[in-house]
């Protein structure tokens, strides 16, 4: 029995690095995982995959409940797309680890707003 059984918990940013380990972990202690992730490389070029499907796979086989999302939480439709998809598949939404980022390798004082 984990300390998370029961709870619903969306991990942006999970196909790999911090987010994929937070959401293995949330996972193992019993809680339901919507694994959010673009499936862009580290840097936000292009497509990479689908990292979010190979954690979700892994969570599963582990004998966990999850399920994978693409939405990119960039703005807010995207955000409300991940929360009523974290509802629709598992009923609530208890806890959310906003991990999504890219690495824009600048310096603050030459970064755009946009960046």
């Amino acid at each position: 029995m984990g300390v998370l059984d029961g709870r619903v918990v969306v991990v942006t940013g999970a196909g790999r690095g911090l987010g994929r380990a937070h959401a293995l972990l949330l996972a193992a202690e019993g809680a339901s995982v919507l694994v959010n992730d673009l499936g862009t490389t580290p840097d936000g070029a292009g497509g990479d995959g689908d990292p979010a499907s190979e954690v979700v796979d892994e969570i599963v086989a582990a004998g966990g409940s999850a399920v994978a999302n693409r939405d990119d939480v960039a703005d807010w439709a995207g955000a409300e797309s991940v929360v009523a998809a974290a509802v629709s598949a598992f009923g609530d939404l208890d806890v959310v680890v906003n991990n999504a980022g890219f690495l824009r390798d600048h310096a603050i004082v030459s970064m755009s707003e946009e960046d």
